[in-house]
């Protein structure tokens, strides 16, 4: 029986666009939801960056594109391609909202909206705890998106991929505008 429900596919074909359409729905039927996404930061038609947006407005860097000039050896940077991690920003939006989520003390199953757990994000040790405690804790529907298998095996990626109790949605250009329901449906049945 499922209890978590996850969106894979590759990059831009639309995972973030579905959970932020499912998150309104749900918003709009008075579910208590709580989360963050990431949302691509975009100058002059560039793409620069991405930041962390929390359901309840917060928001803050993840990435940014880096001037290879700079990249300082004394400091420990983390790097996804040409982008450096900013994890003590990702950390500070994310972990209070992620431990505050695992104490609900609603008898309602509350969601927690995880978009995306992506190489940026695995950079952080108490994020991958922190997934893994919600995952776990019995109160909390984790509705979240993953990468398609590209290169190297992301741990907890192929772990949350590989568990009985998650439903892995595999998103196309082809059923990206036809999916919805059958996402809210999942859900709804994770909540029961």
């Amino acid at each position: 029986m499922a209890k978590h429900v996850f969106l894979t596919g590759p990059p831009g074909v639309g995972k973030t666009t579905l959970i932020q359409k499912v998150t309104q729905a749900l918003k709009s039927s008075g579910v208590p939801i709580d989360g963050f996404y990431t949302e691509e930061v975009r100058e002059g038609g560039r793409r620069t960056g991405f930041d962390v947006v929390t359901l309840s407005g917060n928001r803050g860097p993840l990435s940014r594109v880096s001037p290879s000039s700079e990249s300082s050896a004394s400091r420990r940077e983390y790097r996804v391609g040409q982008y450096v991690v900013d994890l003590v920003s990702f950390e500070q939006l994310v972990l209070p909202m992620l431990r505050n989520v695992n104490h609900g003390g609603d008898t309602e199953k509350r969601i927690c909206v995880i978009d995306e757990i992506g190489k940026m994000e695995l950079f952080s040790q108490a994020f991958i705890q922190a997934v893994r405690q919600t995952l776990a804790g019995s109160g909390t529907l984790v509705l979240g998106t993953i990468p398609i298998p590209k290169g190297k095996p992301l741990d907890l990626v192929e772990e949350i991929r590989s568990r009985k109790d998650v439903k892995v949605f595999n998103v196309s250009k082809e059923n990206r505008n036809s999916i919805l329901q059958d996402i809210l449906a999942a859900v709804e049945s994770c909540r029961k």
